[in-house]
């Protein structure tokens, strides 16, 4: 049926009007606003007026008191109307309070369609004020998060060009004083004392400390710019994770934690970037060894399963809050941030080594209960499978 055909009938006046058409035009009422009101006021579960007939005095809010403050109705006889309407409610044939002032002589239906038809145009009124408001408060929130956003790309820019620059020029001097202090540990400046190697060994280790936080903040920054690039090879996991652990055995011990490694008896070799899952995986032993007691246990495995390895890093170590479980991928962010906190780090190794695994088209998990330990893992492709479309950018 087209819609030319289509009629309907105007609540207000009960003329029949051609479709589609926005208002009346006999009596000048708003037929959608009529119509969203209707409907909601026939769809509202309980109410005792759910079965009143349909008419344009359902659009109008607290209509009594209006009669009453304006004149044209007294107090009491606003109250016998209303006590009258809840009478026929309870016989089964409810009516609108307008019917109801009718039938009791306080109004006649000239007056009524005239309040009801200044108060409906109150009503939009006031509706449309209050969306013009919304819309004007909608934009002003918006233009505020887009400068705060801008505000908040600027400092992240600023923030890793700093770091970048800074990282940079420490790298410079640390360089020649790397050089020195090597030269001074293979005696070419002559034999030193015991208690001179013993101070150079522990500025050795400091250096190295110093060379790696360094080297963390600079990956760190080309990977926030998007610039971390892949090279991808083939890598043999098993011979990985024995090179890692044989190199960490020395801190373990000195820690006294045992570190194990639990390679697979065959190779198991994956497409990735060797020296950056290296790093990883290195990462994430260091990690497991700073938090973990004395007389505690790290282990390090590789379990090949359906086209994928499976890396694992597992401590019987601190653990961590459940509640504080994201926070731990957090760049420069140490779950004990306090100036005396025990373990030291800049807070950017989980974070980098989440951003090379995204980059592998992988994902670090987490699964760990306070105070009795951590297990991180990560899963690569088998060499015999296809690189994935993510793994090969």
């Amino acid at each position: 049926m087209s819609s030319a055909n289509l009629h309907i009938v105007c609540p207000h006046c009960n003329q029949t009007l051609s479709a589609p058409v926005s208002y009346c035009p006999y009596c000048g009422i708003d037929l959608g606003l009529a119509a969203s009101f209707t409907e909601s006021s026939l769809q509202a579960p309980g109410e005792a007026l759910a079965a009143a007939p349909v008419a344009p005095e359902i659009l109008v809010p607290r209509m009594g008191e209006y009669l009453v403050e304006n004149g044209m109705l007294t107090a009491q006889q606003l109250a016998h109307a209303l006590e009258r309407q809840r009478q026929m409610a309870e016989q089964g044939s409810p009516v609108l309070l307008g019917q109801a002032l009718r039938d009791l002589g306080y109004v006649d239906a000239q007056t009524l369609d005239q309040v009801v038809t200044v108060q409906i145009l109150q009503l939009q009124q006031a509706l449309q004020a209050k969306n013009n408001q919304l819309e004007q408060r909608v934009q002003e929130r918006t233009a505020e998060l887009r400068r705060a956003l801008a505000r908040l790309t600027d400092l992240n820019q600023f923030r890793s060009n700093f770091i970048a620059n800074i990282s940079h020029e420490l790298r410079t001097p640390l360089t020649l004083l790397k050089g020195y202090v090597h030269m001074l540990e293979a005696g070419e400046f002559g034999d030193l004392s015991q208690d001179q190697a013993t101070i150079l060994a522990r500025v050795v280790q400091a250096e190295a400390r110093l060379e790696k936080l360094i080297e963390d903040l600079i990956q760190f920054t080309v990977a926030q710019r998007g610039e971390l690039s892949l090279n991808l090879s083939v890598l043999d996991v098993g011979e990985a994770i024995q090179a890692i652990v044989k190199n960490r055995q020395t801190q373990a011990q000195a820690a006294r934690i045992r570190l194990m490694a639990k390679a697979p008896l065959e190779q198991a070799l994956v497409f990735c970037d060797r020296q950056k899952i290296t790093w990883v995986i290195a990462e994430l032993v260091s990690n497991a060894l700073k938090f973990t007691p004395q007389g505690g246990e790290v282990t390090v495995e590789a379990r090949p399963a359906e086209g994928f390895v499976t890396v694992a890093v597992s401590d019987t170590g601190i653990g961590i809050p459940a509640d504080r479980m994201g926070e731990i991928f957090e760049p420069f962010h140490q779950l004990d941030g306090s100036t005396t906190r025990r373990y030291g780090g800049t807070g950017l190794g989980l974070a980098l080594c989440q951003r090379i695994l995204e980059a592998h088209g992988s994902q670090i998990r987490v699964f760990s209960r306070e105070g009795k330990g951590s297990r991180f893992e990560f899963q690569l492709p088998l060499a015999d499978q296809p690189l994935s479309q993510e793994s090969g950018k």
